[in-house]
């Protein structure tokens, strides 16, 4: 019979601590937290010091009962949940629903054998103030939630919501994109000439920048680097010169006819860059996105994963990475000084670099170190056998990072050369990478570009003048990334809120997102609008940020969580009192279709309903025709010339984009196609994952052959027909699909005879669907 019990949240890292402590521990998972405010109520006394009515969560009573029976039996009980507000308030619950004395809190930070063990040798009580900090969050985003929700509900669309942080996020996106509705694009252009030494083949290009009477004006010399930025949205230069059209453009090229190109100036220099910082959650989940495509909430399940531990083998089972949650960059003197060596003995002395550690801002809780592996001797390669795809690539990252944040830093040769022609000048950069420093480890995205050394007087060939028209860039739309970004820059909610922000405001249907940039839509437009008029408090980025400032008070016992609550309410009380009174009913528009119902010859119009956007017949309900509504991407199907229209597959709802003829035709790929044609071939065009221009899609299918499954169409039905597939129906289309699935051969013939049926049965009702039809393909 085991004398000491530990809670932790989770089956798998009950699995990897029981390991660790051995003979005379029990180690149980709580699965989570077992109580919460109520589903139903506000579930907050707010004239009684706003006493939460906690309550067991549902399907949690068996739970509870087999660990009040273990802690009963155990001589010492060990509350270990993880080591942050949250689980102060799961250890808190633990204590008072199995009404233990004196319980340990045993808190650790990497699931490591050393870690878990010194825990359990150096317990603490139950901190009071870190969880009447998550008391006080949770209490805050109810009375919020519970108070305005029910009002929007009322006067916009049932199913809306607010919260305090993530109607923050919305006004985010929505101001953001007011900024690009209302830009103005400036016209300007570039000319960029390409030169070489004389009668030599290596050639370089050289950007016009400046006047030579404007050349050395103040500021004219800090910090360029780059190749001679004219942008005006970019903030132009003094002494720059600035082309705001072709004819502008055609009376330079003009002057510069017959020019001689002479070097006006060569400078050399060493430019030292410094390594990254080590991973905070924010910072890891935005590299993630952008270098993994991973969303946030993605990379924190394998994280989680990470964490929690790995059977690797002879080693057994470990976590990998240190607690995931964290807005600290700082690390431990003794993880430092492993790196320090493993660096060392894998590199040499010369790539083993101070260590970076940025300064904690004034929003920087500091609880917990950044996240780092366990143990740099794990290296990436080492342990890839023993995990999944996507746990690999994120470990690879969080290693890589953190040892290269300990490396020296890269050592570059920078050359800057100022050519001059007429009364023009020219500007070349390049640079020759001297000493790889931290990428060595970390991968370098930048191309080197090299120029020829050249002395002052020297002339040069002129081989092309190259004249290029732009217009200046609205500020883009945020991605998760960005988002997260920003959030995290203006003090807005906190490492464990970041995930729930961003999942909340896609789920109610306040954004979409469009190459994986946020749009928001009518819904959340309007819901921003009613916020900013009539709780500007809420949505004001200012205020938000003071709130996690003030819990952070709470969490350090500089102030009474019920004082907080107290200070909010009063003024938030009147504010909802008035937005009652004086907040009208917004009526949802109705776009109008150019096409007329099939069934009663009125107009058809586009709704938006719970499950998104539909068409419907104007005379509703007297007339219920309906059917899906499909955005055209303008592209034709390469296969039957069908229009290609945007899909989402049915459990993950990811995009893809299929031919509107299926099941006649099933094609469907996951790039986003464009309406232009190939100039090469002229075939279909479409946009690769994470690029900005086109490209043509046999480029694109060709290398991914064999790498992943082309999406699936699946049928789609009217609203009325869809309510009465029976399930016999659904059972024979399985089947069938089941059968299909065999070769490719047998899928396009069986696609081609349900076709048939389909138009057969159209001809029989009158009225054209389409059947369910699951068609799988396998590997060719």
């Amino acid at each position: 019979m085991a004398k000491k019990l530990v809670i932790v949240e989770s089956p798998a890292k009950a699995k990897t601590i029981e390991k660790f402590l051995g003979r005379g521990f029990e180690v149980r998972a709580s699965m989570g937290h077992i109580v919460d405010l109520p589903k139903k109520g506000l579930g907050v006394n707010t004239r009684k010091d706003f006493a939460p009515k906690y309550e067991v969560i549902e399907n949690k009573d068996k739970l509870i009962n087999e660990l009040k029976a273990a802690s009963s039996k155990a001589d010492e009980v060990y509350l270990a949940p993880d080591p942050d507000r949250e689980g102060e308030f799961i250890a808190w619950s633990l204590k008072n629903v199995l009404g233990l004395n004196n319980p340990h809190r045993a808190v650790f930070h990497e699931i490591t054998k050393r870690a878990v063990q010194d825990a359990i040798a150096h317990p603490r009580l139950i901190n009071e103030d870190l969880f009447n900090a998550q008391q006080a969050r949770r209490v805050l985003d109810r009375l919020v939630g519970y108070k305005i929700s029910p009002l929007l509900w009322r006067r916009i669309q049932s199913g809306t919501s607010a919260g305090r942080v993530q109607s923050v996020a919305l006004r985010l996106i929505c101001d953001r994109e007011a900024e690009i509705q209302a830009f103005v694009p400036e016209e300007y252009w570039s000319i960029t000439a390409t030169l070489s030494k004389q009668q030599q083949a290596e050639r370089f290009d050289a950007v016009l920048i400046s006047r030579v009477k404007d050349m050395g004006t103040p500021g004219d010399e800090s910090g360029e680097d780059g190749e001679g930025d004219a942008t005006p949205g970019k903030g132009t230069r003094k002494g720059r010169i600035k082309i705001s059209s072709k004819e502008e453009a055609d009376a330079v090229l003009a002057e510069l006819q017959g020019a001689t190109y002479t070097v006006l100036k060569y400078e050399e220099r060493e430019q030292r860059r410094q390594p990254y910082l080590p991973y905070t959650t924010s910072t890891m989940q935005q590299d993630a996105s952008v270098r993994l495509y991973f969303k946030p909430k993605k990379t924190m399940s394998v994280a989680q994963q990470l964490y929690e531990g790995i059977e690797l083998g002879e080693r057994g089972h470990q976590g990998l990475i240190t607690y995931m949650r964290t807005d600290s960059t700082r690390i431990s003197e003794e993880a430092q000084k492993m790196v320090k060596d493993f660096i060392h003995d894998e590199f040499g002395q010369e790539y083993v670099g101070p260590g970076r550690t940025g300064k904690a801002k004034a929003t920087t809780q500091d609880a917990h170190e950044a996240i780092r592996p366990t143990d740099v001797s794990l290296t990436p390669q080492s342990v890839k056998a023993y995990l999944t795809n996507d746990q690999f690539k994120l470990y690879d990252l969080i290693w890589k990072r953190f040892v290269a944040s300990f490396m020296a830093p890269a050592v570059f040769d920078t050359v800057r050369v100022d050519i001059q022609a007429q009364q023009y000048v020219f500007r070349a950069n390049g640079s020759n990478l001297k000493f790889p420093g931290f990428y060595r480890v970390w991968p370098r995205e930048e191309d080197e570009k090299l120029l020829p050394k050249m002395a002052v007087n020297e002339t040069l060939d002129m081989h092309k003048l190259k004249p290029e028209q732009h217009f200046t860039q609205p500020p883009p739309r945020y991605t998760e990334a960005s988002l997260i970004k920003e959030l995290e820059e203006r003090g807005i909610g906190r490492p464990s809120t970041y995930v729930p922000i961003i999942s909340t405001i896609q789920d109610r249907g306040y954004v979409e997102q469009e190459q994986r940039r946020f749009m928001p839509t009518w819904l959340g437009i309007t819901v921003n609008e009613v916020m900013n008029k009539h709780f500007p408090d809420i949505v004001d980025t200012g205020f938000t940020a003071e709130m996690e400032h003030k819990l952070d008070e709470v969490e350090e016992g500089r102030r009474a969580w019920t004082e907080f609550l107290r200070d909010f309410y009063e003024g938030f009380k009147v504010t909802m009192e008035k937005a009652e009174a004086e907040m009208d009913r917004v009526q949802k528009p109705v776009e109008e279709l150019d096409e007329k119902c099939p069934e009663c010859g009125r107009n058809l119009v586009i709704r938006t309903g719970r499950f998104g956007r539909f068409i419907s017949c104007s005379g509703f309900p007297e007339c219920r025709y309906g059917r899906s509504f499909v955005n055209k991407t303008g592209a034709h199907c390469p296969r039957c010339g069908g229009d290609l229209v945007e899909r989402k597959t049915r459990t993950k709802k990811r995009i893809f984009y299929g031919c509107n003829n299926y099941p006649a035709c099933d094609f469907a790929i996951w790039e986003k196609p464009v309406p232009e044609l190939c100039p090469n071939c002229g075939g279909l065009m479409v946009l690769p994952k994470g690029a900005q221009k086109p490209v043509c899609y046999q480029e694109v299918i060709v290398p991914q052959q064999g790498e992943q499954e082309a999406p699936v169409q699946e049928g789609e039905t009217s609203t009325k027909k869809r309510r009465s597939t029976s399930r016999k129906a659904t059972a024979k289309e399985n089947g069938d699909a089941s059968k299909a699935s065999k070769t490719r051969k047998k899928a396009t013939t069986k696609a081609s005879s349900t076709a048939k049926r389909t138009k057969a049965s159209a001809a029989k009702s009158g009225t054209a669907t389409r059947k369910k039809t699951t068609t799988a393909k396998s590997k060719s």
